[in-house]
């Protein structure tokens, strides 16, 4: 269904500067696309150049209904012009991540000047977008995993160490080396455990991926009897296509032609490589599970020690549920506060038990 536009002409002049300003942002986004394809080749490049020349169209519109260049052009928002500024110098997954959610926040639909064609076109780019960044999120997602879990919980689990201990009442010398001990168990434990998982999780990969066990003896087989076909029918072919394939393959053997070495697929590159895994969790454990010790190391004790480290793992915490949130095309507060509560609920326990604890032993 179809509804006619308001009469440009009769447009108030509050209405007139929401055009020039829906005209900065159409061209800083893209400016935007256009600075992320230089940084891509291929397919990647071509989908962000062509989302730049779609953001062209809605810019043409704008600048139809303004009846030419403004006299006073103002400055695209801020949270466009911090995108255009990263993807200018960095042309990261970030980048992406902050374009979807800017695509997922197009005014269009609620403003009656913009076509329905304008917020169809941005609902598709949030998708097309959204799709960009997830190949980038595949080819990091097993190391970022890694990462990102190792800090948060070096964070949690010795800012609840040293939390608990020093509710106790014990000396801050005592705190400190409880909380480096704690960050070197945590960070061992982490860095072996992603190891096993991601190497287990690889090996498991190769041992259900098709290999070429058989290829030497392909041209040996005889062309009218062989269970070659039955291979090819555990893989999910049909009997008919199974039969067709061997039949095929036994035939190129025969004339020196051998099947190509079997490549691995993407899936492993999507689990990410064992030793870079644990390489990952050990250091991010590691940095993560220094800050709540920092203000002990540092000679502080008592209450002001303990605010100090709650204040800088409640800024590490917030940061990285901000980061997560961002990554998985989400607004990053919510993500932050999330993390922010975890964090200061799994202390706030740990403390509580240390002062009874405490008490107790007095």
């Amino acid at each position: 269904m179809t509804t006619t536009a308001p009469d440009p002409s009769q447009a108030t002049p509050a209405q007139r500067r929401k055009w020039a300003q829906y005209l900065a942002d159409e061209r800083a986004e893209a400016a935007t696309y256009r600075n992320l394809a230089k940084r891509r080749e291929g397919d990647e490049r071509d989908i962000l150049e062509k989302l730049a020349e779609a953001e062209g169209r809605h810019e043409s519109h704008w600048l139809g209904l303004l009846g030419g260049e403004p006299q006073r052009m103002p400055r695209a928002s801020m949270s466009t012009r911090i995108v255009a500024w990263l993807a200018s110098h960095f042309g990261s997954i970030f980048v992406l991540a902050l374009a979807q959610l800017a695509e997922a926040r197009s005014p269009y639909e609620a403003d009656p000047y913009a076509t329905a064609r304008m917020a169809a076109d941005e609902r598709i780019h949030h998708e097309v977008v959204r799709g960009l960044a997830a190949r980038s999120r595949r080819r990091l997602s097993g190391t970022f995993r890694a990462a990102v879990f190792g800090a948060n919980d070096g964070l949690v689990s010795n800012l609840a160490l040293v939390m608990g201990i020093g509710a106790t009442g014990v000396s801050g010398s005592f705190v400190l080396f409880s909380g480096i001990a704690g960050l070197l168990a945590g960070a061992l434990s982490m860095g072996a455990g992603e190891f096993v998982s991601v190497k287990s999780q690889r090996e498991l990969l190769e041992a259900t991926e098709p290999n070429d066990y058989a290829h030497r003896g392909l041209p040996d087989l005889d062309l009218d009897a062989n269970e070659l076909a039955l291979v090819y029918r555990t893989r999910g072919m049909s009997e008919a296509e199974a039969q067709r394939k061997a039949r095929e393959v036994v035939a190129n053997a025969h004339d020196g032609r051998m099947p190509a070495p079997h490549v691995p697929g993407e899936d492993h590159e999507v689990v990410g490589g064992a030793w870079r895994a644990a390489g990952s969790s050990f250091l991010l454990f590691s940095s993560g599970a220094i800050i709540p010790v920092l203000p002990w190391i540092f000679g502080l004790s008592g209450i002001v020690a303990v605010v100090v480290a709650l204040v800088l793992v409640g800024i590490a915490l917030m940061l990285t549920g901000a980061t997560v949130g961002l990554l998985s095309g989400a607004s990053p507060l919510p993500r932050a506060l999330r993390q922010l509560a975890i964090g200061f609920g799994a202390a706030a326990v740990t403390y509580v038990l240390g002062l009874v604890f405490g008490v107790s032993v007095a």
